[in-house]
């Protein structure tokens, strides 16, 4: 190896490389590799006790939680049950806008109130119906009742069928289905229109025969009411009994007790009293059928005779509230005002009106009722307006008209037209026209100023009854500024309640989706949603045994029912 002398200077830029040779650097890099794998042998090494170590921690950690006593988890508490519901379902027949109105009006002014004086029924109103039927801008009572019941449109004269006339399942009977009770409380006849679509399936609205036999049991799912309250009873009655509808001789009130287990049937208010004295109930299953027809009007109404329609609304609600109650279940109750309907297809405005505030009475029952269980919701609509009824007349196009109406003509009557028009056509005495006019007119209709224009036309004993009856209701409505462009029903949206307690959210949320304007169907489907219900079993079950049990539309022209009376009184 060369030796470099020590005075010799190192130049700057001079590479270190260049002062080694060959041997001196293999040595260099031996040393490095040695140095490398001692560096690596290090790694190892530690990252070998890392490991050991915190398998240890682990297997320590194992250890204390295995033998170490764990607080065991909370069991969370069992979800309740919920509560079971009720609907009661209200049904103005053929009571519009212009009458609510005109029952408010007349209300306060017979109790001397101010002008915001409101009923029972302003204080609920959330919306309207629209009332069309499937086949018509102008529904009937029939297809208006089976769209609340079935949720869905029908033709006219349609009894809880499709528009093909097939069955559909009605609101009662999912209730039912669902072990709920059920009932029905009107003044008409109980097989009439409304309440017939809520228990019945026929394709025409006169087969009051079969719908009186499904309401009893006698048909594919049994019996599916618990209470039933009306009138009606001539359509349970053989034909061989004085006043009996029927057009054979079946006895449907004693075929209900002996094969359908119906506990009660009263037919009289002595019996409806006795079975209510001392704070009773009525024993389920009960019908009680109080008139072989529809009820008499509120303002004929005798009250030893018939009990009122709030009456038996009260005795179906405290009946339902204790038996649902003590069976853990809900109900399902359906309340008409049935005549209101047929005080303005009369065009008679005494009866229209009175029924009105038996409605109103009814209401304010019903929502004392709601209001102490939370549970429950109501609803009230009409299923159409009837009448073209309106508050104001001025039939002179060459005179100024007249800005009012008169409650003062309508508080001085103290009869319906229909009563009256059937005592003077039972009238056989020699002094027609003095009866006319002092008991018809003046006594009756608080008329004193007749014309003899009317006179002779009533006193004309060749004078059809449905002539009398129409003529009496435009002579009391005349003088009253009242108005009627129809006595039969009208297209135009009917107003729309419901209420529920305040404290129930269940409740007030059914009552907001109510809000603003419906078609009658919607009404059907929130009761269905409310109540849990399912419709689509019971059609189906229907309609396949539908051979066994329901007479098609097609047999419906051969049947003769001579004692359907719903063109007379109402549609």
């Amino acid at each position: 190896m060369v030796r470099r002398e020590a005075t010799a200077p190192l130049l700057a830029n001079e590479d270190p490389r260049d002062s080694f040779d060959e041997d001196e650097r293999a040595l260099l890099a031996e040393e490095q590799k040695a140095k490398q794998q001692k560096g690596k042998r290090r790694l190892c090494l530690g990252l070998g006790l890392a490991v050991v170590l915190a398998s240890a921690a682990a297997i320590a950690t194992t250890y204390y939680f295995a033998h170490t006593p764990s607080k065991p988890e909370p069991i969370p508490a069992p979800k309740p049950a919920p509560k079971p519901r009720n609907v009661i379902m209200m049904i103005s027949d053929g009571f519009g806008p212009a009458s609510q109105t005109y029952g408010r009006s007349y209300w306060q002014y017979q109790n001397n109130f101010t002008e915001s004086a409101l009923t029972s029924l302003d204080h609920i109103l959330v919306g309207a119906s629209r009332t069309r039927s499937s086949n018509s801008l102008v529904t009937d009572s029939a297809a208006g009742a089976t769209a609340f019941s079935c949720a869905m449109k029908s033709y006219n004269a349609a009894i809880g069928v499709d528009p093909l006339g097939a069955p559909c399942g009605t609101v009662l009977e999912a209730a039912k289905e669902k072990d709920m009770l059920t009932g029905l409380v009107v003044t008409s006849r109980v097989t009439h229109a409304t309440p017939a679509a809520f228990s019945a399936h026929v394709v025409h609205r006169d087969m009051e025969d079969l719908i009186a036999q499904q309401q009893i049991g006698d048909y594919e799912l049994g019996r599916r009411v618990d209470l039933m309250l009306g009138g009606g009873r001539c359509f349970f009655l053989p034909n061989t009994t004085e006043g009996s509808c029927r057009t054979d001789n079946r006895n449907l009130i004693e075929e209900s007790q002996e094969k359908h287990g119906w506990k009660d049937v009263l037919l009289n208010r002595r019996q409806f009293d006795e079975k209510l004295t001392n704070g009773k109930i009525l024993g389920l299953p009960t019908m009680g059928l109080f008139h072989l027809g529809h009820m008499n009007f509120e303002i004929d109404r005798q009250p030893s005779e018939e009990p009122a329609l709030h009456e038996m609304a009260q005795a179906a609600l405290d009946s339902l509230k204790v038996h649902s109650t003590k069976a853990d279940k809900g109900f399902f109750l359906m309340i008409e005002g049935s005549r209101i309907d047929m005080g303005a297809h009369n065009n008679d405005p005494v009866a229209h009106v009175h029924e009105i505030l038996e409605y109103h009475r009814t209401i304010a029952l019903v929502r004392e009722f709601v209001a102490n269980n939370p549970d429950t919701v109501m609803i009230s609509t009409s299923d159409h307006e009837t009448g073209g009824f309106t508050l104001g007349l001025q039939p002179d196009p060459h005179t100024y008209p007249d800005y009012l109406w008169r409650p003062e003509v309508i508080e001085r009557a103290s009869a319906s037209t229909e009563i009256l028009t059937k005592n003077l056509f039972l009238f056989q005495g020699k002094h027609r026209r003095a009866f006319v006019r002092d008991e018809i007119l003046a006594k009756g209709l608080g008329i004193k100023d007749p014309t003899e224009e009317e006179i002779e036309f009533l006193a004309d004993p060749e004078a059809e009854p449905g002539d009398i009856l129409v003529f009496l209701g435009h002579a009391i409505s005349r003088r009253a500024n009242l108005g009627w462009t129809t006595i039969g029903h009208t297209g135009v949206d009917v107003n729309l309640y419901a209420d529920a307690a305040e404290e129930s959210v269940s409740g007030q949320q059914g009552v907001k989706t109510l809000r603003g304007n419906h078609e009658n169907t919607d009404i059907g489907k929130f009761m269905t949603e409310y109540l849990d219900l399912d419709l689509a079993p019971i059609t189906e079950r229907l309609i396949k045994s539908s051979d066994k049990w329901f007479e098609r539309r097609g047999d419906f022209s051969n049947m003769q029912n001579v004692r359907s009376k719903h063109e007379e009184t109402g549609h």
